[in-house]
């Protein structure tokens, strides 16, 4: 199995990107590659609380979803919660392909550097069917969209 990482420097502190990872809400506007949108079905941000998303290609003629033609759906559960430290996710797509199916871990990590905090995504157990550099590419894209979604709210509250 495949492990990818990626890092993305917010300029906030690290209560405001922590508080982005468990709400729901912020989730469903971040956690998105370009080109698709993102439906929240579920969300219980604590340890051992599950989760339900679906990710839509915005393209109707995309036959490339994991689920469906165009959506990617997944659970999983949260499984590990360090106050404004870390975030670690067990998640599984919604599939009957062997080569998608199995549990993958993601873990946000949170770190204090100068100017905000730099959030790591570690990316375990990648199943055989996603390559590591789409993988890549669409993690970085959602911690910019994590990045902008935050700095936008601290610059809303005067911080």
């Amino acid at each position: 199995m495949t492990t990818t990482r990626v890092q993305r420097t917010v300029r906030a502190p690290r209560a405001a990107v922590y508080r982005a990872l468990l709400d729901g809400e912020a989730v469903g506007r971040w956690m998105v590659p370009n080109g698709m949108s993102s439906e929240v079905r579920a969300f219980d941000a604590r340890e051992g609380g599950e989760f339900r998303i679906s990710l839509t290609s915005d393209d109707p003629s995309t036959t490339a979803g994991k689920t469906s033609d165009r959506v990617d759906s997944y659970g999983g559960r949260f499984t590990r919660l360090v106050q404004d430290t870390e975030v670690v996710q067990v998640v599984e797509f919604d599939t009957d392909d062997p080569d998608t199916a199995g549990e993958m871990v993601l873990t946000f990590t949170l770190v204090d550097v100068e100017g905000g905090t730099q959030v790591t995504g570690v990316h375990e157990n990648l199943p055989p069917s996603v390559r590591p550099e789409d993988n890549e590419h669409g993690w970085a894209m959602s911690l910019g969209k994590l990045a902008a979604l935050v700095e936008e709210r601290e610059r809303q509250q005067g911080r």
